[in-house]
């Protein structure tokens, strides 16, 4: 679906295909005008959206408001539900707030989220709200003692997934090893709770909290590590020109 919106623009504006994914700022914009980012409908939902996340607010985490922008902008390109854009707006907020330096009782507070939309992280307006499902894990949905006993799973729906992870981080006592283990020790979709949990730990308790034993062990680590000194350094590089944009 996405492919053929590209060429039907490529088309119109005599841009070959091969061109399309390093499209200047301007042609960038235009095809968001011109075209539909989403290649999805109402109902999808699956947790894919989530599980992908972290890049946008890395590279965004200075302006928050964007990050939550873009965060909720990535997941309808797949998955059009409000469920789906909503609970990828609140986690990059979470994600977000590690990376600025917010404590974890702060983060995983059952205000947080009405604090951040009062600073205009969300928006102004309807745009600022969260669905009714989503704001209750931002109520503290989580906050279950007995975990897969009192309903924590980690599926497929976006959903249970969200709240499958922020129980885990919720309750991994300060060691990402212990909150992996409880995400993925939850069953069902155990990579991808296991993954949206990484993303929020790995912010928070960063690098140097990952086992050895596991970090040795990751497949083209060095270019991973590359990259993502790559898209700090970019993301600096963006926010430092919308602040001298903003000075002029």
């Amino acid at each position: 679906n996405f492919i053929i919106k590209q060429k039907e623009f490529g088309k119109t504006h005599k841009i070959s295909y091969e061109q399309m994914d390093s499209l200047s700022a301007e042609n960038s914009e235009r095809f968001k005008d011109e075209q539909s980012t989403s290649c999805s409908r109402d109902g999808v939902a699956g947790n894919g959206a989530l599980m992908r996340l972290a890049p946008i607010p890395l590279f965004f985490y200075r302006s928050p408001s964007h990050a939550i922008r873009y965060a909720g902008e990535s997941a309808i390109l797949t998955h059009g539900d409000d469920r789906a854009r909503d609970a990828c707006r609140y986690y990059a907020a979470l994600i977000v707030g590690a990376l600025r330096g917010f404590s974890k009782p702060d983060l995983l507070d059952n205000n947080f989220y009405l604090g951040r939309k009062n600073e205009k992280w969300f928006g102004e307006g309807d745009e600022a709200e969260l669905h009714s499902d989503i704001q209750k894990i931002a109520k503290g949905s989580f906050k279950k003692e007995g975990g897969y006993a009192d309903g924590i799973r980690g599926k497929q729906y976006i959903v249970p997934a969200l709240e499958a992870a922020l129980w885990a981080f919720w309750c991994d006592a300060g060691s990402f090893e212990k909150g992996a283990l409880q995400a993925v020790n939850l069953g069902d979709d155990t990579s991808t709770t296991a993954a949206i949990y990484g993303q929020l730990a790995g912010a928070y308790y960063g690098i140097h909290a990952l086992p050895d034993k596991w970090s040795e062990q990751v497949y083209a680590r060095d270019f991973i590590l590359c990259l993502s000194i790559w898209l700090k350094h970019e993301g600096y590089k963006w926010h430092e020109l919308c602040e001298m944009n903003k000075s002029k």
